[in-house]
């Protein structure tokens, strides 16, 4: 008798397209997400105390925090930064405040990190691209900075600068942004305890990726308003320009706060996608902070002032 021999299986009849396609992702990401949690043995941060300040939601695993990430000057794409900058230079390091205040001091990384206790806030970070994740930070209240250098009445807004070095940052040649980085607050904004100095996260000091060595964290605006890496910070009399509003201001407002009312030109702003979710999830009113910061906007047009 014949016996037919069965043909050979094809790969795609063992292990699916997508699947494949998906464990290739994944094992692209690991050497990313292995230089970062050996980056962070290295640099706990001691005396950090929890905040009352912070969401009891559970943090997002520190992979994804570390290895996801907005950082143009370092790539436009998101696994970019935790590789290209794993060699940033970010000692010595200084930050100079200055402008509108009785008092102007060039402060270095290691006054910044000891002006005031360090406290672990667990912050709900969202991005205007629509997703968000849940990070615990390390630092504190930017008004324990600000309050050192003595605000004048004149005084109404502040400037944040980023740092920038072509040679350390070649990929942001290709970020069709204007550099170094500019962000800005009104001042209450920015004197509201909730706006945070941020010198880590996890427990541990920031890595590259994140903004190291000090950084602006606002949760209750989009995460291109927390500008990283900072270097000066000026109080003005007047509203300071911002790199993405001068990009694309029909884009991207000025006050920037979460709102769900208010649809990006190119997408809707009413849902979010939690990092390690699939369902989407209602974006929250000022990302969940309104009853701390709505007062600032009493009697403003938020969809007007976007």
């Amino acid at each position: 008798m014949l016996i037919r021999k069965p043909a050979s299986p094809r790969y795609s009849d063992i292990t699916p397209k997508s699947l494949y396609l998906g464990r290739r992702r994944f094992l692209a990401c690991l050497p990313a997400a292995f230089m970062a949690r050996r980056a962070f043995a290295a640099a706990k941060l001691p005396n950090l105390k929890p905040s009352p300040l912070s969401t009891s939601e559970k943090p997002n695993p520190v992979t994804d925090a570390t290895t996801y990430n907005n950082y143009y000057e370092f790539g436009t794409r998101k696994s970019q930064p935790a590789e290209l900058a794993k060699d940033f230079k970010t000692e010595p390091w200084s930050l100079t405040v200055e402008g509108a205040v009785a008092r102007p001091r060039t402060f270095s990384i290691d006054e910044i990190r000891t002006l005031a206790p360090l406290e672990e806030r667990i912050y709900r970070f969202r991005c205007v691209e629509g997703w968000s994740m849940i990070v615990p930070w390390a630092g504190y209240s930017l008004s324990a900075l600000l309050n050192q250098v003595k605000p004048t009445g004149k005084a109404a807004f502040v400037s944040f600068e980023t740092f920038y070095d072509p040679a350390q940052m070649p990929q942001a040649k290709f970020a069709g942004l204007a550099f170094p980085y500019q962000e800005g607050l009104r001042l209450d904004e920015a004197m509201h305890p909730l706006a945070m100095l941020a010198v880590g996260l996890y427990g541990e000091s920031l890595l590259p990726q994140n903004g190291a060595p000090v950084r602006l964290i606002v949760p209750w605006k989009y995460g291109f308003k927390s500008g990283k890496s900072l270097v000066r910070i000026r109080l003005l009399e007047q509203k300071p320009a911002t790199t993405w509003n001068i990009r694309k201001p029909q884009e991207y407002g000025f006050y920037s706060n979460v709102n769900p009312a208010v649809d990006h030109p190119r997408w809707s702003q009413s849902t979010e996608r939690r990092l390690g979710e699939f369902a989407r999830r209602p974006t929250l009113p000022f990302n969940g902070y309104g009853d701390q910061v709505a007062s600032l906007y009493s009697g403003m047009d938020l969809k007007v002032n976007f």
